[in-house]
This record gives C-alpha cells, sequence and structure tokens, in this order.
C-alpha cells in the first residue's frame, strides 16, 4: 500500500508534466508570481546574472558550484538554438568572472528531441568553449525513453572532450550495465537516485533495494578511481559513505540541490570534502519546482509559508 507521501510525490510529479497546468500558471497574473516565491527557495532566479551571483557568493563561502539554465524537452530548432547560445554567453561570464567551475544542461534542451545531431553538434560547440575556460560541462540524465541517445551523444563527445561529463540514475536497472561501458570514458560520471516517475519493470521504487544500488555503483566508481560526483540529500546514504572513507578522496564530490539541505552540504564543507552546490536560473522553473517537491513532499509546507510570507531568506544564510 502507497504511503501518503508517495501518493504526494507521484500526484506532484504528474503536475510536472502537465502542459496545460503549466500554461494556466505562467498565463495567471496572480499565480504565477506566488508560486515563483515559492520556487525561490531552489533557484536562483530567473536570470543569467542572479545564477552568477549566487554562484560567486557560494565561491567565497568555500564551495564548489554547478550552474545551470533551467529547462528540457525543447521541441523546436530555433528554440534549441536559443537555448544553446544561452549557455555559451553563461560560459563565457563565468570564464570572465575566473568561475572556473561546472555547467549542466539537459539535451533535450539543446536539441535531443529535434535532431541528435544537432545535439551533438551543439554539445561540442559548448564543450569547445568550455574547455579554454577550464569548465566541466555535465550531462544530465532524463526519462528512461531517452538514456541510449543520451549515451551515444555523450560517449561521441567525451572521445574528443574529456571535460564533458554524464549523469547515471541508480533507479534505473540497466544502469549497473551501463556504468560499467562509462568508466572506459574519462568524464566525472555524477550518480543520482533519479527524479522521474518510471514503469516498475524499469526502475526500483524508493526503498532499501534502491539505496542499496545507489551504495553498489558509487563503490563500482571508487574502486575504478573515476571522477565521481555523489549527487544525494539522503543523509544516511552520506553517512554510510563517509563511513567507508570514500569522501575524502581528491577524485570525489558531494552535490546538493540550491535549497535542499544545506545543512548536510555545509556540514560535508567543513569536514573538509569537496561540496559542490547546484545553481539554476531561468523562466522554466515549473518542472524544476514540482520535482523539488516531489522528492520531499514536506517542501510542500515550506513553499506555502514563502508564498504568503516575505521572500525565502536562505540564499546565503544557511550556507
Amino acid at each position: 500500500m502507497l504511503t501518503p507521501q508517495i501518493q504526494a510525490a507521484q500526484a506532484l510529479k504528474s503536475i510536472a508534466r502537465s502542459e496545460h497546468i503549466k500554461s494556466y500558471l505562467q498565463q495567471s497574473e496572480e499565480l504565477y508570481p506566488l508560486v515563483l516565491q515559492a520556487a525561490k527557495r531552489f533557484i536562483t532566479g530567473e536570470s543569467r546574472q542572479d545564477g552568477i551571483t549566487v554562484a560567486k557568493e557560494m565561491i567565497r563561502k568555500g564551495y564548489a558550484v554547478s550552474l545551470e539554465y533551467i529547462g528540457e524537452n525543447i521541441k523546436g530548432a530555433g528554440e534549441c538554438h536559443e537555448a544553446k547560445e544561452e549557455f555559451l554567453q553563461l560560459i563565457e561570464e563565468m570564464g570572465a568572472a575566473s568561475i572556473n567551475q561546472t555547467v549542466s544542461l539537459d539535451l533535450s534542451h539543446i536539441g535531443l528531441l529535434v535532431d541528435t545531431e544537432i545535439t551533438y553538434t551543439h554539445l561540442v560547440e559548448l564543450a569547445e568553449k568550455a574547455k579554454s575556460y577550464n569548465i566541466t560541462v555535465m550531462v544530465s540524465m532524463e526519462e528512461s525513453s531517452k538514456t541510449d541517445d543520451i549515451l551515444d551523444i555523450y560517449k561521441r563527445a567525451v572521445r574528443h572532450y574529456s571535460n564533458v561529463g554524464i549523469s547515471i540514475q541508480a533507479h534505473l536497472y540497466r544502469s549497473v550495465q551501463d556504468l560499467r561501458e562509462l568508466m572506459d570514458y574519462p568524464g566525472k560520471i555524477r550518480i543520482v537516485k533519479g527524479a522521474y516517475q518510471e514503469p516498475c519493470n524499469v526502475a526500483i521504487p524508493r526503498s532499501k533495494e534502491l539505496n542499496d544500488r545507489y551504495l553498489q555503483l558509487v563503490e563500482q566508481v571508487m574502486e575504478a578511481n573515476h571522477p565521481l560526483s555523489i549527487a544525494t540529500h539522503d543523509e544516511s546514504l552520506i553517512q554510510q559513505i563517509e563511513q567507508r572513507h570514500c569522501l575524502a578522496r581528491s577524485h570525489v564530490e558531494v552535490e546538493m540541490l540550491y535549497g535542499i539541505r544545506p545543512d548536510l552540504l555545509k556540514n560535508a564543507k567543513d569536514n573538509g570534502y569537496t561540496a559542490r552546490m547546484y545553481l539554476t536560473y531561468g523562466q522554466e522553473w515549473y518542472l524544476y519546482l514540482c520535482h523539488r517537491l516531489a522528492e520531499y513532499p514536506e517542501n510542500l509546507y515550506l513553499a506555502l509559508t514563502d508564498m504568503i510570507g516575505p521572500p525565502a531568506t536562505n540564499k546565503y544564510g544557511s550556507y
């Protein structure tokens, strides 16, 4: 029997994919600013400058950062080109500000639903620009139906650009084999649990089994001495990984999303581990917000508080 928390998470994931609800929200002069107020707990803002400003502050505080211009599932070639240009400008401004860190993106933001060759061309252009500034480009993972195309494009790009990395979702059954193959390539591997709602024959639900699988994948990469980003907010998992003396290694980092469990990331930083904060900006924050709420439905309480109270103040204070 599904718990109320799991039912709430599934409902939020369904809402996240509703174009009707998204469109209604974006056109509502009353609702849009209220929900944006809640979203600002998890995003830096709607502009590139918002992302750069928070990145500088977090670096000053001792964190590594990853920046993303939010967006995915773009179906128009022109829009994909515009997204690619925004990422190029982001990389340019990061380089000019000596933010030699990481840019993250979804391939469906830069062309995956339009044409795989266009996507590859865009990714290579971004990787080339990023390489000149010693910036890493991390490719995020999306729904399982896209996994083959994402991995194919990544493998082609990383052969020429070792500054391109890839994310792997622990909840997908296929990830054990995918990871074995990916360790033949030089790019950093980011391991996440997986935020997408998938069929039970494709993915492991949130459970002890999933936590065990996550640890298995982490150890698989650790044993190969491969660059690794441990991307989770699960305190129990982090403690188990720390007890295995994995976090202090030079090729390993802990990565968490902005606004989610800042205490855990600060603790990792204070313990001397590489702590990376995942920062996002842009106007396509609706899907991102729904996923953050689905991952931890108790965040709904914070969202409601943010909508009726003053703007979220966790931007810097909690870190």
